[in-house]
């Protein structure tokens, strides 16, 4: 057993760690398993699975029917859940702390005991083909993934975690068996919790649950992105209002310059009102309701893009603006008062961020699955406090370049 700074984790004999943080006073227990796969995973043929499997993880195993893993928490009032990204798979659940184990007993059964019913593998296919048509009817989030195939061209990363509807359409139980199989490892899978349980207690619950768990070792290989090019895409739609991305590839959750990119598009378009780009766009003009940049890693590469929404006719006025404050960056240091706000300000916000308990659970997991540890606040307060002006205009003239920058519209027809 290790004891890292705040948090507890064991290595079971099958390679699967346990990750606990003891939470005083809370009377919710948060749980889940971190897996490392992925829609980037996927193969050819597989576009779509990794989201699918999330959905058929709910719709039966070796001795539950769907309708009793659905009943099993919320019959307690708990919360039973899933997501996909492009890296990794999580099942998860929040329960009042008396239930914890039954959480953990469930999550355990559809992770690692899904039997994926051909006649639920039909049904849930035709609701994730209507999820399909939801996104593609919002504009907002439809054109943030169809940027991922303009930046990621001809890599799996630009593939969309929905996948095709032709290829949704074809996932068979044997297509599931098979991509769990070639990607499931034991010694790349966290069991990770935030409760009021000490970590005794849930390394017991652990070796009950997860001890006879056979030991899986697979060595996939993740392929890299490169070979990015700049490009402008501009599509017609049946729409309101001209939506727009800009963005380039950004730096990979192992680069040394990941924080202080993350400090500089904080300061562009992070969430507080007073982001430059807020300032610059909505609150001088008017063009935009809402107008932010983000930034997302990768174990090899990351994301950075600027969207927005406004009229047609302000369009190309919109984007001179964001143009404007990038160029800004790129050509002006901070002032020091200015920096040090900065600085505080996102001290501030990672501080709230982590008074969630559950997005602190799932930061737990993902961090040991990437990092193998957790930085703690006082550890990345440490890193943002020594960030200097330069840092930020040097990052700025490498990624903000005006021919580095991609960008895909939507506009009205």
């Amino acid at each position: 057993m290790t004891k890292l700074p705040d948090y507890h984790i064991h290595t079971l004999p099958n390679g699967i760690r346990v990750l606990h943080k003891q939470v005083p006073h809370t009377k919710i227990a948060h749980c889940g398993f971190m897996m490392d796969i992925g829609s980037r995973d996927e193969l050819p043929h597989e576009l779509g699975l990794a989201h699918f499997w999330e959905h058929m993880a709910f719709k039966g195993t070796q001795k539950r029917k769907s309708f009793h893993i659905l009943n099993r928490l919320e019959s307690v009032g708990g919360e039973l859940n899933a997501y996909t990204t492009k890296e990794k798979i999580s099942f998860y659940a929040s329960v009042l702390e008396n239930h914890f184990e039954k959480a953990f007993e469930l999550l355990t059964d559809i992770t690692f005991n899904s039997t994926f019913p051909t006649k639920e593998i039909e049904k849930e296919r035709g609701v994730i083909l209507e999820e399909m048509a939801m996104y593609l009817d919002t504009p907002e989030d439809a054109i943030i993934d169809e940027f991922d195939s303009v930046v990621f061209k001809d890599h799996s990363l630009g593939n969309n975690i929905l996948g095709t509807r032709e290829s949704v359409s074809g996932f068979q139980r044997e297509d599931f068996q098979a991509f769990i199989k070639r990607n499931l490892s034991t010694d790349k899978l966290v069991f990770c919790s935030v409760s009021n349980w000490p970590f005794e207690k849930v390394l017991k619950m652990a070796n009950k649950y997860l001890g006879e768990i056979p030991t899986q070792t697979r060595n996939r290989e993740r392929t890299p992105f490169t070979g990015y090019q700049a490009q402008t895409l501009v599509s017609e739609k049946p729409i309101q209002q001209a939506h727009c991305i800009i963005g380039c590839p950004a730096y990979s959750l192992v680069d040394k310059r990941r924080l202080t990119f993350f400090t500089l598009v904080n300061i562009l378009g992070g969430p507080g009102m007073n982001s430059r780009l807020n300032m610059g766009v909505r609150e001088k003009y008017g063009l935009v309701y809402s107008i932010d940049a983000n930034y997302s890693t990768y174990v090899d590469t990351g994301m950075f893009g600027i969207y927005f929404g406004t009229e047609k006719k302000q369009l190309k006025r919109t984007i001179g603006l964001v143009l404007k404050e990038l160029k800004q960056l790129r050509e002006k240091p901070m002032g020091s008062v200015q920096l040090h706000t900065a600085k505080q300000q996102l001290m501030g916000q990672l501080a709230m961020a982590e008074e969630s308990n559950m997005g602190l659970m799932m930061m737990m997991g993902k961090s040991i699955l990437d990092l193998d540890t957790i930085e703690t606040l006082n550890e990345i307060f440490d890193q943002i406090k020594k960030i200097e002006a330069k840092d930020l205009l040097d990052i700025a003239n490498d990624t903000f370049r005006e021919d580095n920058l991609s960008f895909l519209q939507y506009i009205p027809s």
